[in-house]
């Protein structure tokens, strides 16, 4: 939790494509607490099951806030296709908050006191790059691991000219 910073420049040691799925809530009633709780509830939940179960194939992830109504997450994915398999798996939890959003929609029970959204990339290997300085691992580096960072290349150009194998 209080992890010591790596010392000098870092890098991240991941390979090949990245997954990022950024997820969150914006509080748009804070009276509504009977609704927005249970949002934060679940989104801990469903990634306390994906720490448990790493063949899920999430890397790592980061609990962030944009303003005191907006809370996010940004998570690193091995791939699409096991983001995808988790958010429409029916033993896993994701696919049960959502029907419980889907029917209370459909039946004219949502009041817009709790706003969702997410948005996902998949970033070609190439196309990324990452630099720490003095820092713990952080972010993507903590989701694959942490490189010095000549091996990748002191410039940023040189990082992203990386590939798998090179």
């Amino acid at each position: 939790m209080f992890a010591k910073p790596v010392r000098g420049r870092t890098t991240a040691a991941a390979e090949g494509d990245v997954v990022v799925l950024l997820i969150g809530m914006r509080v748009n009633h804070f009276w509504a607490v009977h609704q927005w709780v249970p949002v934060i509830l679940a989104m801990l939940r469903m990634l306390a099951e994906l720490t448990r179960d790493k063949d899920r194939g999430l890397l790592g992830r980061v609990l962030l806030t944009a303003s005191p109504r907006t809370y996010y997450v940004v998570q690193y994915w091995e791939s699409k296709e096991k983001l995808y398999a988790y958010a429409t798996s029916p033993d896993m939890f994701h696919h049960r908050a959502w029907s419980i959003i889907n029917r209370k929609e459909r039946a004219g029970k949502v009041r817009g006191h709790v706003g969702l959204w997410h948005e996902t990339y998949v970033v070609p290997e190439g196309s990324y790059e990452a630099i720490y300085v003095d820092m713990p691992p952080f972010g993507l580096a903590a989701a694959t691991g942490v490189l010095p960072v000549e091996r990748r290349g002191r410039r940023a150009k040189e990082r992203f000219a990386h590939r798998r194998g090179a």
